[in-house]
Order: structure tokens, then sequence, then C-alpha cells
């Protein structure tokens, strides 16, 4: 085929401007390293990197890849990363080399963390810890406050929400929250039909129908089979690698909507200790990157064995597969499902049980777990007012309600 061939667009269709899979991940090493603020802010620096200075792709092509991510479960940010990888990296090695340099750093840090926590233990570091837990109050608060403005702005979607709280409240653990998203997106499917449809433009991905087919039939055994082995042989490998690879296949709405499925995968069953879970989630609100590397921390610090670095492996790998399996299942065929009002619709429902689970994840285990006296309630609130009011980077509010902690715990 001549390269004239190959650089051939037909309309409204983009033709990929090939690089390479070191460029990429230099390129998004970079971004790993600096990309603070949670998923919308990352897609706010992908743009600006690789939009407008970079030209890796144009405005209308960029808005078609973050319809697809936000379309599917999984951590939307590290999607688009991967996506933009292949796109840019021409085929799955570019989309390997956006996600390790994207998630590596603070995946890394949390681990260390995990590993020096018992060595920092004290008065003063308890506070840190203690302040570390109200960090995940203020975070998960302020991302209800964002995901309800947006997500439910009407009754139809207000009553979705408040169903899925029933649900969760109703059934509990893993199967509340899985059984309020299925009802949700039936809901969705009923009530969320007038709001219109929005088509970006095309965007072609050297990725084949056939590829696709062959990443959707795997990511739906892997939600199947690992859990039968781990019955049969009693493996805890197996099982982290389900508990994990279940919580990323099932989050809809962004990073914060896994707190309550990893709660339920690793409080739950005792392998981590709900303080130790605290202190973990509040930490890696100030890292730059995905905070699904916040299952490193998990991983490393699970028990019994595999944990450590071998935990933190699996449990890293397994939280970030489903989603990037959908995503190279999903880009071959994304075209033709996003135009249709009906998957429109139900992913409204969806998204609107989502801000129910949410909220059921603020009380339970955060708020009961974190804010026990009234100078908790206090500084929870001041933290989530510099968050929502004053607009702080999330890294700043660490800094002081680890400080404030600190502080509290010198003076008693």
């Amino acid at each position: 085929m001549s390269n004239a061939t190959d650089q051939h667009t037909t309309a409204g269709v983009q033709a990929p401007k090939r690089g390479s899979a070191g460029e990429v991940f230099l390129v998004f090493l970079r971004l790993g390293l600096t990309s603070f603020g949670g998923p919308i802010a990352h897609l706010g620096y992908y743009r600006s990197e690789l939009v407008l200075r970079r030209k890796w792709l144009d405005e209308q092509a960029y808005g078609d890849l973050v319809a697809l991510c936000q379309f599917l479960p999984g951590p939307a940010s590290s999607q688009v990363a991967f996506a933009l990888g292949v796109f840019r990296g021409g085929g799955l090695a570019g989309g390997l080399a956006a996600w390790l340099a994207f998630t590596l750093p603070s995946a890394l840090i949390l681990v260390a963390f995990a590993f020096g926590a018992a060595a920092f233990r004290g008065l003063i570091a308890d506070g840190v810890f203690y302040g570390l837990k109200l960090v995940a109050v203020c975070v998960v608060a302020q991302a209800i406050w964002g995901m309800a403005r947006t997500l439910t702005p009407d009754k139809e979607r207000a009553a979705i929400a408040l169903l899925a709280i029933a649900v969760v409240v109703g059934f509990g653990g893993s199967f509340g929250q899985i059984a309020s998203i299925v009802l949700g997106t039936l809901a969705g499917l009923w009530l969320c039909r007038d709001e219109g449809t929005s088509v970006p433009g095309h965007l072609s991905f050297p990725v084949s129908a056939r590829s696709g087919a062959v990443s959707l039939a795997l990511f739906t055994a892997l939600l199947i089979f690992p859990s039968l082995v781990e019955r049969a042989t009693g493996s805890h490998a197996v099982g982290l690698f389900d508990a994990f690879y279940r919580s990323g296949a099932l989050v809809f709405g962004g990073g914060h909507v896994v707190l309550p499925l990893l709660q339920t995968a690793v409080v739950n069953t005792g392998w981590v200790k709900s303080e130790a879970f605290l202190q973990g989630y509040g930490l890696a609100q100030a890292m730059p990157g995905p905070l699904f590397t916040f299952a490193a921390y998990l991983g490393s610090v699970a028990s019994p064995v595999p944990n450590g670095l071998a935990g933190a492996a699996i449990a890293l790998v397994a939280i970030f597969l489903p989603g990037t399996l959908l995503v190279c299942g999903m880009l071959p065929f994304w075209d033709a499902l996003r135009s249709r009002p009906g998957a429109q619709a139900a992913m409204r429902g969806a998204n609107a049980a989502v801000v129910g689970i949410l909220g059921m994840a603020l009380y339970d285990p955060v708020w009961k777990s974190a804010v026990v006296t009234p100078g908790d309630f206090a500084l929870a609130v001041t933290g989530f007012l510099l968050l929502v009011v004053w607009r702080m980077p999330s890294w700043v509010v660490v800094v002081f309600l680890a400080a404030a902690g600190a502080l509290r715990a010198s003076v008693m």
C-alpha cells in the first residue's frame, strides 16, 4: 500500500499522526509526575499538552475520545491516556507505554509509603495519619458535591440516586452496589430518554474489529473465571486479582467511586484494616496521576501473602486491566454505538446511581471512621470548603490536615 494511501482520510475522519512508543512514554512520564487534581484535571492537562501544544490530534477528535472513555466503566483519565498512546504510538505498544508512564510515579510513591509507614509510627505520625483520614472525608464529599450537580440535575436522576442508596442500604456489600448500578441503568432507559443526543466527530484508531472482539471476550472471561479458580484452589493471589479486577470493572463516574468497591473487597474481608485503608486513601489525594494507584498501596499492605511488591503489582494490574480491555474492545465500534439514544439514556441512569453509591460511601466507611469529635467535624468542614469554595488543590488540603493532625497530637 502506498504512502499516499496510508495518509488518505475520508471526510470527518482524522488520520493518526504516528510517533513511537518511546516518545509516548516520555511525554506521559512528564504528565504522570505533574498531573495533580484528579481525572477532570488530567483531561485538561492532556488537552493542553497533546492537543494545543503537540497537536497530536484536534479538538473534535479529542472530544470524541473523551466521550468514549466517559461512557465506559473504569478510570476515565487513564483510559484516555491509553487510547492516546494507541493513537500516537500506532498500536498496543504505545498504549502500554502511556499507561506505564502515567501510572508508575504515584504507584511507586504509595508503595514506598506502605513499606515505611510502620517505621514512622509515633505520636506525631499517628496525628498525621489521623489528618489523612479526614482528607478522605473532604475529597469524597467534594466528589459527591460535583457529581450530584452534573449527574443528578433533574428529578428523575435524583430519584435514581435515592433508589441506589436504598438498594445499598437494603442489601449491603458488593451485591448491593452492583444491583444499584443495574437498576439505575434500567431506570435510565425508562426515565432519561428526553435529554437529546450529542455525537462528536469520528476518529480512526489502529485497532481492528477482530482485536476489539477478543478484548471484550477477555474482559468477560476475567469477570467469571478467576473467582471460580479461587474457590477451587483457595489461592489468595487469584482472589486478590479477582477482587481488584471486579472493582475496576464496576466503576462508573471516576476514581472516587472505586472507594466503596475497594472497601468491600479488602476491608470487609479483613485483608486490610480500616485505619490503613483510609490513611492510604488520604495520601493518594496528594499524588499526581490516577487515583486508582491506591490499589498498589492496598495490595502491598494486604494479608495474607502475596503482599508487598508482588501484591502491589497484582492489585495495580488487576484494577486497571478491565478498563483497558473495554477501551480496546470499544474503539472499533464506538461511533455506531454512541449515536443511539438508548445507550446514552442507560448511561445517564447508571451515572445517577453512582452518586447514590458514593453518598453511602461517604457515611460508611469514611465518615464513621474519621469524624468522632466536634474538632474532627470542624477540620473536615474546613478542608471541604478549601476544596469547593476556595478551590485549593487537593495536595494543599492534604498538607493542611496532616499538619493539623500532627499539631493536635503534639498538644494532647
